[in-house]
């Protein structure tokens, strides 16, 4: 993809271990996919990490002084304007580049919404991560956007995940499972059962209710949820997972070599992290955890999302009527 493939701005101080992993993961990209990569961040830590490893030059470097905790949840977050994370944003806002970062979800939301504005009609942004499965990928969607939706926001998350699963994974006609206790009609606390009543109504193909168990089984293509669910469903994925093959290591069922390629499967290294669907531009935000080979392929994943004329577009006004 090398000359053709869109610039990524990175904000290089985010995340657990900031620089010490951004900064090679900036330069995996650069090395192994032709992305062009803008770093965010203290300058002084960010040469001193490229001289480390042999990259001065490869990469440009814009400075911000200020960084955002990761425990910042959100309004806080957009008053810091000479952080890595808002500086990031204006700068991929006025290039009309893809923006990565690993920071606090709700202080990335924030920003990334002040800064890019939403597609005409969306509510609220949500989060959308394909979660590998025996028949393909189901997107699940709100992985930790929003946490507490309307019905009517939740709804649009569908038509948001039905046009990432079309536009991005090439699914011609995905279907829509709504995420609730039981896959009965009438299942589930008030949200859920409100926004199964709008569902029927949208240009969608509305498979009903699914379960915990059908995230994984590709009953859908597309799971709904909020946001505070969503991400518990990740990361519940990510440690069952991991204790689960760590226990069939243990027996010696199967060799550790195949069971780390499983793992990898569900692992940032290998989704890169999520899109934050609804906005006008490209934005992606990584695991907190992520190493740097997690932040390549954020980075190559926020490329290609950018590459895509319209990768999520969606009205939610024409789909769904007056919003209130």
């Amino acid at each position: 993809m090398g000359g053709t493939a869109r610039p990524v701005v990175l904000d290089a101080m985010s995340g657990d271990h900031g620089p010490a992993e951004t900064v090679p993961g900036a330069l995996a990209a650069r090395r192994e996919h032709g992305i062009p990569v803008v770093l965010v961040g203290r300058t002084d830590d960010l040469h001193r990490e490229l001289r480390r490893h042999g990259g001065v030059g490869e990469v440009e470097v814009q400075h911000a002084g200020e960084v955002v905790p990761m425990a910042e949840r959100g309004a806080r977050a957009a008053a810091q304007a000479d952080s890595s994370l808002a500086v990031g944003c204006a700068l991929a806002r006025r290039r009309g580049a893809a923006f990565v970062s690993a920071g606090s979800t709700g202080a990335v939301v924030t920003c990334a919404v002040r800064a890019f504005g939403r597609r005409e009609g969306v509510l609220r942004p949500a989060l959308a991560v394909a979660l590998p499965t025996p028949a393909g990928s189901t997107v699940l969607v709100d992985a930790g956007g929003t946490a507490d939706p309307t019905p009517k926001m939740l709804a649009q998350f569908a038509l948001l995940g039905v046009s990432y699963a079309r536009g991005v994974l090439g699914v011609p006609d995905p279907s829509v499972g709504l995420l609730s206790i039981g896959a009965e009609p009438g299942k589930g606390n008030r949200l859920a059962r409100e926004a199964a009543a709008l569902l029927p109504g949208l240009p969608l193909r509305f498979h009903g209710n699914v379960e915990g168990h059908d995230v994984l089984a590709g009953t859908v293509d597309v799971v709904v949820t909020d946001g505070f669910t969503g991400n518990v469903v990740l990361k519940n994925i990510e440690g069952c997972v991991r204790t689960t093959l760590g226990m069939v290591a243990e027996a010696g069922i199967a060799p550790p070599a195949r069971l780390a390629d499983v793992a990898r499967l569900y692992t940032a290294d290998m989704h890169g992290g999520a899109a934050l669907l609804g906005l006008a531009g490209t934005v992606v935000v990584g695991h907190g955890s992520s190493r740097s080979t997690a932040m390549a392929r954020a980075c190559v994943v926020a490329s290609d999302l950018a590459a895509e004329d319209e990768p999520v577009p969606v009205d939610g006004r024409a789909a769904m009527g007056p919003v209130a």
